[in-house]
């Protein structure tokens, strides 16, 4: 089955990408050790390792709607932008409840459905604000190539594509090619250093066909590009894509458009309001794409997302509450 609504406006962003219930926990860095968790990385694991985690937690677990892309595509709609999500999701409690938190959100649902249960994502989350994922993908795997079309993208301005998709090849091709039979920009976050690592060569090769702003923090940027150095790394992604964006942490972030670089800075309070920097590069995705599309100049969009991933970061979860949209909102 597909639930979709109809919406057709020319500055609209589609994001595509896992349907995932995201559960955060606070624990302390032995208890990751246990859980065999990559530190600032993402595992993927089977739903029964999940639940074995989770009964041996000590923190309080909160859950909610998440994903990478679903994350960003969310904060596209609470920026009062045009939104759609694209992905796959089961039939079940967990399910109903991401959509119904896409809708509350100004998001249109285009969701494909499975027999198999929604995936989740476990969110371990230390002292130090990192967050480490334990990832069962469930029904979100399970998207079919020929589900992927150009109708999905029709009437965009971006089509977002999160890098966790890079580990399913099938569907990252087919939504690139439909993006561009559609006529839309390609936006690629490289999502996590771990994807990159493990999908290197063909992201090589996918970048240069079809990416038009791509999307890296230190790590991934120093995963794809081999640098260490922040201008060597930046000057490599502006070679592959007409935008290129370098997230820099704390020190804010740097943007390369056709060969000239803005500096962003950081925006927002002190580093000790952050408490967790779970959906901070997805966020900022959101209120960078959402300048773009609307024709903002290179540095707003900068500075609207530095404040939205800073405002993500003083919550749990990738949950910006409302009284944080309304100081983000000043900026526009």
């Amino acid at each position: 089955m597909l639930t979709t609504e109809k919406g057709d406006e020319s500055r609209r962003i589609v994001g595509i990408g896992s349907a995932l219930v995201d559960i955060l926990v606070h624990e302390d860095d032995e208890f990751l050790e246990k859980a065999t968790a990559l530190k600032g990385g993402m595992t993927y694991v089977e739903d029964e390792f999940i639940e074995q985690v989770m009964t041996q937690a000590n923190g309080k677990l909160h859950v909610v709607p998440g994903g990478s892309a679903c994350n960003t595509i969310i904060g596209v709609g609470k920026l009062g932008g045009a939104a759609r999500f694209v992905g796959k999701l089961g039939e079940d409690k967990m399910g109903k409840l991401f959509e119904k938190d896409l809708r509350n959100n100004n998001v249109e649902p285009m969701l494909f459905t499975s027999s198999s249960p929604t995936g989740r994502v476990l969110s371990i989350i230390t002292p130090d604000a990192q967050r480490s994922m334990l990832t069962y993908l469930g029904a979100s795997a399970e998207t079919h190539v020929n589900e992927i079309t150009e109708k999905c993208f029709q009437n965009t301005a971006i089509v977002h594509i999160e890098g966790y998709l890079l580990f399913n090849k099938d569907v990252m091709l087919a939504a690139l090619n439909a993006a561009k039979r559609a006529g839309t920009r390609v936006s690629l976050d490289l999502a996590s250093f771990t994807v990159v690592e493990s999908s290197k060569d063909f992201l090589e090769t996918l970048v240069d066909d079809f990416v038009d702003i791509l999307i890296a923090n230190e790590d991934e940027a120093r995963a794809f590009t081999g640098y260490a150095d922040e201008t060597d790394a930046l000057g490599a992604l502006s070679e592959k894509a007409e935008i290129a964006v370098l997230k820099v942490g704390e020190r804010g972030s740097f943007i390369s458009r056709e060969g000239n670089v803005t500096a962003v800075e950081p925006k927002g309070g002190e580093t000790a309001d952050v408490v967790d920097t779970t959906g901070a590069g997805d966020l900022w995705a959101s209120g960078f794409l959402f300048g773009l599309a609307n024709d903002y100049p290179i540095d707003k969009c900068g500075e609207l997302g530095s404040m939205c991933g800073y405002e993500v970061c003083r919550v749990m979860g990738a949950n910006i509450p409302e009284a944080g949209w309304k100081r983000i909102r000043k900026l526009l």
